[in-house]
């Protein structure tokens, strides 16, 4: 219980890393709903953390702890990512733009710490970890369970998080895929991280 708190955390410390101005749906609540009894069973919908590259315009990489990925799709092979719609990154994530997870396993705690508070952009998020790139060139994770690559194919308001569909176009397994579990998180309730 301690680690999901912990993941919590650093989960809502990412936040400080904003993009500028906020969106129309962040001013005004859409739904009235009862908090107390839709809270606690939203946040049980388990999630699994990875860390997203992401590339600017410029050239420029960055990661960021994602813990809201699904698989979307079998055919062509898809996944959503929701980002906060207060983040920077949704700048970058344009139709088209390519971006890669690398899925973290439940012992790697040392990714969630770094990168679970975010990075200006410029400041190289990658530094000091064992990392390869991608076919694209984008930089993953070497030591997690694997990488996914893909592209971004569009995108949704989804209130608070904007909502991304990513094609898959690569992938690679890592030594750790078939020996551990993937780090799943579970939430405390489901209105924060």
């Amino acid at each position: 219980m301690e680690i999901q708190r912990e993941v919590g955390d650093l989960l809502n410390s990412d936040l400080s890393i904003q993009r500028q101005g906020s969106p129309e749906s962040l001013k005004q609540e859409r739904v009235h709903v009862d908090k107390d009894q839709v809270g606690p069973v939203l946040g049980r919908i388990p999630s699994g953390l990875s860390i997203l590259t992401a590339q600017s315009p410029d050239g420029d990489q960055t990661g960021m702890l994602a813990s809201w990925v699904q698989q979307a799709s079998f055919a062509p092979p898809a996944l959503t990512i929701a980002i906060n719609a207060k983040r920077y990154l949704n700048d970058w994530l344009v139709d088209g733009a390519v971006v890669a997870l690398s899925l973290v396993g439940e012992s790697q705690m040392q990714y969630l710490s770094h990168f679970g508070k975010g990075f200006e952009p410029g400041v190289p998020a990658f530094e000091g970890l064992s990392t390869e790139l991608t076919s694209s060139g984008l930089t993953v994770l070497s030591e997690t369970l694997g990488w996914l690559e893909g592209t971004v194919t569009g995108s949704v308001d989804g209130g608070d998080h904007r909502i991304y569909v990513v094609e898959i176009t690569a992938g690679s397994p890592g030594e750790l895929l078939e020996t551990e579990k993937p780090f799943v998180h579970i939430r405390k309730n489901g209105f924060g991280y």
